[in-house]
């Protein structure tokens, strides 16, 4: 007699419920079809038709099962393997300086104040979202123009990137900084042709604003850990789920986790209320803590679980400190930077690769993209290991031959289209026409590299479908577009690619990104299916209802 899996013990317990949708896209051609979703507790018990997944349910004892018939189209629940929970769900808290909210400089002082006026004294004044290349007067805010905001406290305007921003003369005095401090490594306190300070700082230069107990990062990453006290932490935390959980987001990948984060995940995950699956990526300055403790794999369970490491080669596109030797185009005296000296650098990828880690490398440029190539292939031929599964997030601007590389060694690049459509024509203002194939996507798919998507949040909102429009279209958000055909994806390419290829990034295809029986019944149900919609609104789809291990988490 076949013994039951435990699965199947644990389905015995559960009251079966099949779910009947109007179309669904299941991401396995082995599904592809299926008119109905058997959900046993917190897995798939069967998908196909209604007769089948009627019998598998009265298999476990259900005569007469609930049949749930869903107006919608059903998929996957979307996976976003790079992401900052816990920084979005604070900037909910800053102002919102973005696009939408302010177009010039006068007018993001004008918020800042309004917040100022209200605020109690001495509590920093924090706003967010501005893109210096969306502003009117396309420069970033000098340190005397948010002097107009307070002067007797700090104020910070975090860039849109997270990789910096802009604070007053308070913020630069109280902590020390003069024109004659020595930049940090890793990291930029701004200067005008004269060698004053322009108030502007980008990453580890960030380091000033965590206080003297906060979390440091040093030069191995932008620093954007600014304490809050933990009740108000968790707040955020549980905010910020339920945005991710009303994009059809079921599963997330932490890209920078330092202490703060993982304190965080722990206290909701104790108190049971950690509905989204998270995925953690410890940053790089923890990496020895890492390995001593005996972090020589992915561990934890369903919910919450270390994944990888995190590390930085470079700065961002958007700030414009993604490392050009040669300088940008649109300031010539910027070249941005390397968190890491490439020896440096290929040592951190040794150790975590031998000791059986996945990494994360956040690469933009093509020098910085070469770098962790160069790494990982070294780290590679020393010690072989067949599917390590290495990541770089954003890979901006990889050349075709970084691509094939990408192929060979099985890097798996994670994209944001997210920025595209957000500031792509940023890129090409900052670097001239190579930007024009930022974020290759097409290119991807010739060369057999996998196509996988995520959003960066807090840098742009947790919308899955509208990543995916992006990445069909390359239209940006002021209407442009930039590259030929061959850097589009098709449809299909593009959901996988945040739902199965987004769960291989975190090494749990096995478990979620496809309506597979077996699978955990992680759903979103859509109000239309993206292929009978413009594909310039695809991103206008409503998401319905979102279950997590078959519970109901979201309902709009």
């Amino acid at each position: 007699m076949r013994k039951l899996s435990h699965f199947e013990r644990s389905a015995l317990d559960v009251e079966p419920v099949i779910l009947r949708p109007r179309g669904m896209i299941t991401v396995d051609p082995a599904t592809e079809g299926a008119e109905a979703v058997l959900v046993l507790g917190s897995h798939l018990g069967a998908v196909g038709t209604l007769d089948e997944c009627l019998a598998v349910a009265r298999r476990f004892g259900a005569a007469t099962p609930e049949v749930r018939e869903l107006d919608g189209v059903l998929l996957p629940g979307f996976v976003d393997p790079h992401a900052h929970p816990l920084m979005y769900g604070q900037l909910m808290t800053w102002v919102d300086c973005g696009p939408d909210r302010a177009g010039s400089i006068p007018e993001i002082v004008a918020l800042l104040r309004q917040a100022a006026a209200s605020a109690p004294a001495g509590r920093p004044i924090r706003g967010y979202g501005y893109e210096h290349s969306n502003l009117v007067e396309m420069r970033h805010p000098h340190r005397r123009e948010l002097d107009e905001v307070a002067t007797d406290r700090e104020v910070y305007l975090m860039n849109a990137s997270g990789h910096g921003g802009v604070v007053n003369s308070h913020t630069l005095a109280i902590n020390g900084v003069t024109r004659d401090t020595p930049d940090p490594a890793g990291g930029t306190f701004f200067r005008d042709a004269d060698g004053d300070l322009t108030g502007e700082l980008s990453d580890a230069a960030c380091n000033i604003l965590t206080g003297v107990v906060g979390v440091k990062v040093g030069h191995h990453g932008p620093n954007f850990h600014l304490d809050d006290e933990p009740a108000e932490h968790e707040r955020q935390l549980a905010v910020a789920q339920e945005r991710f959980l009303a994009g059809g987001v079921t599963t997330i990948g932490d890209a920078q986790v330092s202490r703060r984060e993982f304190d965080m995940y722990l206290r909701l995950a104790e108190k049971g209320e950690l509905k989204t699956r998270v995925s953690m990526y410890f940053l790089s300055h923890l990496l020895d803590q890492a390995l001593e403790t005996g972090m020589h794999g992915a561990f934890g369970n369903a919910r919450l679980s270390f994944a990888g490491i995190k590390l930085y080669a470079d700065g961002t596109l958007g700030g414009w400190t993604a490392y050009f030797p040669d300088g940008y185009v649109g300031d010539p005296c910027r070249t941005g930077q390397l968190y890491h000296e490439p020896a440096e650098y290929a040592a951190l990828i040794a150790r975590a690769h031998a000791a059986g880690l996945q990494t994360a490398t956040h690469a933009q440029s093509p020098t910085a993209i070469q770098m962790v190539v160069d790494a990982i292939a070294a780290a590679q031929e020393a010690h072989p290991r067949a599917d390590a599964r290495h990541r770089i997030e954003h890979c901006g601007l990889p050349t075709h031959d970084q691509i094939k590389a990408f192929a060979e060694l099985g890097i798996m690049p994670v994209n944001q289209p997210q920025h595209y459509y957000n500031w792509g024509e940023g890129v090409t203002e900052a670097i001239g026409t190579p930007g024009e194939r930022f974020n290759p996507l097409g290119e991807f798919v010739a060369q057999g590299v996998p196509v996988t998507l995520s959003s960066d949040a807090p840098v742009a909102e947790p919308l899955p479908l509208e990543a995916i429009q992006t990445a069909v279209t390359r239209v940006t958000r002021r209407g442009h577009r930039l590259g030929g055909d061959e850097l589009l994806v098709d449809l299909p390419t593009a959901i996988a690619a945040h739902t199965l290829n987004g769960a291989r990034a975190l090494g749990r295809e096995h478990e979620l990104g496809s309506i597979t029986p077996g699978k955990r019944a992680d759903l979103v149900l859509l109000a239309q299916h993206p292929a009978d919609v413009p594909a310039d609104r695809i991103a206008a789809i409503d998401v319905l209802e979102t279950w997590v291990d078959g519970d109901s988490q979201h309902r709009a």
